[in-house]
């Protein structure tokens, strides 16, 4: 019943900019943290950033820090992650979750090609 459907990707150029979205439909998102992730082939899945149901709070990755930022609009049901000055290394497939590990649903994903 519950599904994450993440669009936005594609390819983009080293330094270039992306925004991905997750629309989730049958789970009302607004009483909970959310989180984007990351897999890269030959990696573990990564934790990129987390946004509390708010949208005040927001946690990122040392990796990412500084060049992402994740917000929320509850009243789309939906979760943002805009990606700057991207790098070669953030190249992965990104997916978003309900943050609480019990909420263990996930998505296809969208793919993040850089290159150029």
């Amino acid at each position: 019943q519950v599904q994450h459907v993440e669009s936005g990707g594609g390819l983009v150029q080293p330094g270039g900019s992306l925004r991905l979205s997750c629309v989730t439909s049958g789970f009302l998102i607004s009483a909970y943290s959310m989180s984007w992730y990351r897999q890269a082939p030959g990696k573990e899945r990564e934790l990129v950033a987390t946004i509390d149901a708010t949208g005040r709070r927001k946690d990122y990755s040392d990796s990412v820090k500084g060049r992402f930022s994740i917000s929320r609009d509850n009243s789309k049901n939906t979760v943002s992650l805009q990606m700057n000055s991207v790098k070669v290394e953030d190249a992965a497939v990104y997916l978003c979750k309900v943050y609480p590990r019990r909420y263990d649903y996930w998505g296809q994903g969208t793919q993040v090609t850089v290159s150029t």
